[in-house]
């Protein structure tokens, strides 16, 4: 084993065995992971993929990070990743649930080039979405057809309720991924999710080794979004619900 998969593994088996989640780390799962982290060193050289590129750094933020989404997605569940950037939380999902199919949406070309890159070479079922979310979902295609909408720092909770919940069918889940700030960010958003059309379910904390504290806030869609949401971007950004 090389020295660098070495860190990559143990790095992914103390930040995730703590929650429970070793057993997604199979063979075929962390011989992936490790050629995601080649397939991102390399690509990283020409094209601002992430500013982390130390393989501790990689395996633990962006891999071991994603991965703890595992628990909230249902069996067979079709997912969108919405501002998924450099292809995370979904590469890493797609790599340890199988079961699982996503669309990867962001308005950056250059980074979802990586994610189809990347899905085309370890064999993931990931497609690409090259939009803005708050034109995608009004789409007859995306509005409401996803049992789970996932974001990870991309903006605030009452910002990211608003984009996320219309691509969520009812009776699925939307998660967002936060950090310390999390409560203070739920507060402000307690509006925006429910005039969305949904509730919040569950907030689950914990902490990821250095990479510190870690909250996913999750709400479960409970009636339709208003057709009227969401609005543009520039008055969501302005004057969340």
């Amino acid at each position: 084993m090389s020295a660098l998969k070495e860190i990559i593994i143990n790095t992914l088996v103390d930040a995730l065995l703590p929650l429970g989640l070793q057993n997604l780390l199979t063979d075929a799962a962390l011989d992936k992971l490790t050629r995601l982290f080649y397939m991102l060193e390399t690509a990283n050289k020409t094209t601002n993929i992430t500013a982390i590129d130390d393989p501790r750094g990689v395996a633990l933020r962006h891999f071991a990070d994603s991965i703890t989404l595992s628990p909230l997605l249902p069996q067979g569940a079709k997912v969108i990743d919405v501002g998924c950037g450099g292809g995370f939380p979904c590469l890493p999902l797609a790599i340890v649930r199988q079961d699982l199919s996503f669309v990867a949406l962001d308005s950056i070309s250059k980074k979802l080039k990586f994610v189809d890159d990347a899905a085309r070479e370890l064999s993931l079922d990931v497609i690409t979405l090259n939009s803005r979310a708050e034109e995608a979902s009004r789409t007859e295609k995306h509005r409401e057809m996803y049992d789970a909408a996932i974001s990870r720092a991309v903006a605030k909770l009452n910002i990211l309720a608003e984009l996320c919940l219309p691509f969520v069918k009812i009776g699925g889940i939307f998660t967002a991924m936060k950090g310390q700030n999390a409560d203070m960010e739920l507060n402000e958003a307690k509006n925006a999710i429910s005039a969305a059309g949904a509730c919040v379910e569950n907030l689950s904390r914990f902490t990821l080794l250095e990479a510190g504290e870690r909250v996913l806030v999750s709400a479960r869609k409970i009636s339709p979004t208003p057709k009227e949401l969401p609005r543009p971007f520039a008055r969501i950004k302005k004057k969340p619900l």
